[in-house]
């Protein structure tokens, strides 16, 4: 029998896999400060975590000798130091392919919601400012046969352009490397000089970190939307909240960003903005999947086999 940290609570069902494991948690759901898991680690075969959670090499050293996995809650896995567990023998889990759908019905969401200007409205009729019918309110931009541009095209970004055909949308798209997919374009900027809506779906690295920077959204048109459903430092917010103040672009929705919980109040305070609290995989069942896959990654590494969601 193997010891388990799990840091938060899972919804029911997640740790299923581990049963007859010793699982280490706390009885509610305040998460583990960095020091706290740095003390938490000695003595245990395994980690079960979420993303809000830094697993750095001082976290992985600290349970030198016995720590043999680490299963991560999330798609991806910035939050942990896959080159220091990769050098001390750590295997990392992670959960890809479960949530593809439930996150693209997320980004379609903020697609419409940011393009008809939802939020906006929304905001007013709940604080009373709205005093009835007007023939120029809310004035959005249509959805349906506009051009929408992926940046991005794994699994989800695929999922949205699925859900974009429904919309009648021209659908393009970007990656590093071309698809051979019909809509690839190798120049990003060409893409954003065409897409109506632009829609991110990257990992976050050096390389997409401030992708979405004054210049690039500079290159949209200034009826165009932006949405991010990827993670937050892919857009640099100061950036985006001048854009929309100057009407560089005309609207944006996001799911992330950059110092999550915290959000660059200028972006708080701009106009034409749909704004969620990371929402992109909250489903019950997609939620449950997610702490079942890591689970079952986790299992399998202490059992001494391969498992099929193995990042390192």
């Amino acid at each position: 029998m193997a010891r388990v940290l799990v840091t938060r609570l899972l919804p029911e069902g997640g740790l299923d896999p581990l049963d007859g494991h010793e699982l280490v948690q706390r009885d509610d759901d305040r998460p583990f400060t960095h020091e706290e898991l740095v003390a938490a680690v000695p003595g245990v075969d395994a980690i079960v975590c979420l993303l809000t959670d830094r697993i750095d090499a001082r976290v992985i050293d600290a349970g030198a000798g016995r720590l043999k996995v680490i299963g991560n809650v999330a798609v991806g896995f910035d939050n942990v130091d896959v080159i220091a567990a990769t050098a001390r023998g750590v295997a990392v889990c992670n959960t890809p392919g479960v949530l593809d759908e439930t996150t693209a019905d997320l980004a379609f969401a903020l697609i419409l919601s940011a393009s008809r200007l939802l939020s906006e409205a929304e905001r007013d009729i709940r604080a009373g400012r709205w005093h009835g019918w007007g023939i120029d309110q809310y004035l959005g931009r249509d959805v349906h046969g506009a051009t929408l541009g992926l940046v991005g095209y794994g699994r989800i970004g695929r999922a949205v352009a699925r859900r974009a055909e429904g919309f009648g949308m021209r659908v393009l798209h970007h990656a590093r490397r071309d698809t051979g997919a019909p809509g690839f374009v190798a120049d990003l900027d060409v893409l954003l000089a065409e897409a109506d809506v632009v829609s991110l779906h990257v990992p976050l690295s050096a390389e997409t970190r401030h992708l979405f920077d004054a210049r690039r959204l500079a290159r949209m048109k200034p009826t165009a939307v932006l949405v991010n459903t990827s993670r937050g430092p892919v857009v640099d917010e100061e950036a985006l909240a001048v854009a929309l103040e100057n009407g560089t672009i005309f609207a944006a929705g996001l799911d992330v960003y950059e110092r999550e919980p915290d959000v660059h109040p200028r972006l708080l305070a701009a106009p034409r903005t749909a704004l969620l609290p990371h929402v992109g995989s909250a489903s019950v069942a997609t939620r449950t999947r997610m702490a079942r896959v890591a689970s079952e990654g986790v299992r399998a590494v202490l059992a001494g086999e391969r498992p099929s969601n193995l990042v390192t």
